[in-house]
């Protein structure tokens, strides 16, 4: 199918929207940007600001060091700004920061942080809680780690939430992972609602509303298709769900990859239709790098679902925003 002088098959590209980048890891990338416009390089970065290697690898050829601990920090760098990832980190890792007098800036997703509050209000109103998340996830960690040791239960599956035996006679209340399946986390909730009538909901969804979107675009298009691509890291929560979600919305073949080198085009033999999206954390290049991969191959049409419209963007951290005003004055 790649001579030239051999017809191509016709293939029928269904790309998802929204897919992609949103605006919580749209504004980590561009915190450190500004960093590195504005105080120069090295900028410190602890843990991977997003979870995709090329957003990555970028950032490091642009100065950004990536560490997972602060302590990786060289001693005569401690005057160096260091940034936290938009998966938001444990109480501990500002007050280690502060005792190092290091200079921090933090790049969490607002809407990791209202979790992390909503946790704080549990625990004042002396309430148990349960956090609906996967094991060793970073975003799991931080939540975690807003309160005292052992103040948390985490709760993964809905054997767990079978499983579960409060610990004390206080209240129950829950929170969530942002980037969970959206349908996974209804059967937990299900059964916890079930067990415990009285345990307190959050007050608004906390799984994100990019996480959503994405999932239900994919809902849309996965069983229309013979084959689905996720555009995405291993480490991706939000892109291995948006696989899973494909695989069980009847799409038989459901693949996550990081960008078009790694695709095994034994899975797309025969298909003349491909669903295409992208995490949340996955640059755009990547996506059109594999539309470009199948235009090789095939006769591609490309045809954009678009299941719903994201408007949100949130605010830079304060010492940032100079940045942006003044090249917008120099623009105007």
């Amino acid at each position: 199918m790649t001579e030239s002088n051999q017809e191509k098959t016709p293939l029928a590209i269904h790309l998802c929207a929204p897919r992609g980048f949103c605006a919580g890891v749209d504004r980590a990338i561009q915190i450190v940007e500004l960093a590195l416009e504005k105080y120069g390089s090295p900028v410190y970065v602890r843990h991977e600001i997003v979870h995709n290697k090329f957003v990555v690898d970028g950032l490091k050829a642009k100065g950004a060091v990536f560490v997972e601990e602060l302590e990786e920090i060289p001693a005569g760098h401690t005057d160096r700004p260091v940034i936290f990832s938009a998966h938001g980190v444990p109480k501990s890792v500002p007050e280690d920061a502060q005792s190092r007098k290091m200079f921090y800036l933090d790049a969490t997703c607002p809407l990791v942080s209202k979790v992390h509050k909503e946790a704080e209000i549990h625990f004042r109103r002396d309430r148990e809680i349960l956090l609906i998340g996967h094991a060793g996830h970073p975003e799991v960690i931080g939540t975690m780690g807003q309160l005292p040791d052992g103040t948390v239960s985490l709760i993964e599956t809905e054997d767990d939430a079978r499983a579960f035996t409060p610990k004390t006679d206080r209240p129950l209340a829950y929170i969530t992972q942002t980037t969970l399946s959206v349908d996974d986390t209804a059967g937990i909730v299900a059964v916890l609602q079930d067990r415990f009538p009285q345990i307190v909901a959050p007050h608004k969804e906390d799984i994100c509303y990019a996480t959503t979107n994405r999932q239900e675009a994919v809902k849309h298009v996965a069983p229309k298709v013979d084959a689905m691509i996720v555009v995405g890291a291993p480490n991706s929560s939000n892109s291995q769900r948006l696989r899973e979600v494909a695989e069980r919305a009847g799409c038989r073949t459901a693949v996550l990859i990081q960008r078009a080198s790694d695709i095994d085009w034994h899975d797309f033999e025969g298909i003349t239709s491909l669903g295409l999206t992208a995490g949340a954390s996955a640059p755009e290049t990547l996506v059109e790098e594999i539309i470009a991969a199948f235009a090789d191959r095939f006769d591609v049409n490309v045809e954009t679902v678009r299941t719903a419209e994201e408007t949100i963007s949130f605010n830079l951290p304060r010492e940032l925003r100079e940045i942006i005003a003044s090249s917008q004055a120099a623009a105007g």
